[in-house]
């Protein structure tokens, strides 16, 4: 019999008592988050999911961190009638957004507006699982930049789109990162953190020996456990020097 593994499980144990999916509009559409709220939250975190859509993976993590005193609100980059069952459907849903940056910001402000309307704490930090890692990081090179406190990036996408950069005025980044990633390669890393060493960009990076990409996802062939809490672990850590008054 396969062990659920312990994050899981006492995440399945502990759901907040305020948290709730929560629908929202951008333009016509129709969009759907998931908010969970700490007793007496010490900052935001607004999450980002992978390429699989809004689900019940976002859904843990938020509970989660609420559980340890944040507020958690994690939105839709894709919205409700977008369909994501089958891998075309999802590349195709990542990739419209990849090719259109200026929708993809105007989804993220969206979202955090959501997300401050519903959370009475105003510092925020954000983070992403795989294509929401790289959701997360075009914030952080945005005009948005400066409305987190720091940006963290879990087994996600690294590059820099043609026409963008860092330039060294971005809060704290921290990449999450597997070193057996097929995916998103130790290239990739090494390409990111010589662009931020150029720009004077404040990062970390640690990456997990023999972790696959998408190492954190419960349940699934690609999960360890081992890179899994030591990842969770580094961005408690993050989150409790970001939100240090």
């Amino acid at each position: 019999m396969k062990l659920i593994p312990i994050l899981m499980a006492a995440t399945l144990a502990a759901t907040p008592l305020l948290a709730a999916d929560v629908s929202y509009n951008v333009g016509e559409e129709a969009f759907t988050g998931y908010h969970a709220a700490a007793d007496s939250p010490k900052g935001l975190v607004l999450i980002v999911h992978d390429w699989d859509g809004m689900t019940e993976y976002e859904r843990q993590r938020a509970d989660m961190l609420a559980e340890i005193g944040y507020d958690a609100f994690a939105l839709d980059m894709f919205g409700d009638e977008t369909p994501t069952e089958t891998v075309d459907h999802r590349r195709a849903a990542a990739g419209a957004l990849y090719q259109d940056r200026d929708r993809m910001r105007q989804l993220i402000r969206v979202g955090i507006t959501k997300a401050q309307e519903l959370s009475s704490v105003d510092k925020m930090v954000v983070t992403g699982y795989c294509f929401g890692g790289a959701v997360a990081l075009e914030m952080a090179r945005s005009d948005m930049a400066d409305m987190a406190s720091g940006y963290a990036t879990f087994h996600g996408g690294l590059s820099t789109p043609q026409g963008q950069s860092w330039d060294g005025d971005e809060p704290p980044l921290l990449v999450l990162h597997g070193g057996a990633d097929t995916s998103i390669t130790m290239e990739d890393v090494a390409t990111l953190s010589t662009e931020l060493e150029q720009a004077g960009t404040i990062y970390t990076i640690n990456v997990y020996s023999n972790a696959p990409h998408a190492f954190t996802v419960f349940g699934s062939s690609r999960y360890q456990e081992r890179a899994d809490q030591l990842s969770w672990a580094a961005f408690s850590s993050f989150l409790d020097a970001r939100f240090a008054n």
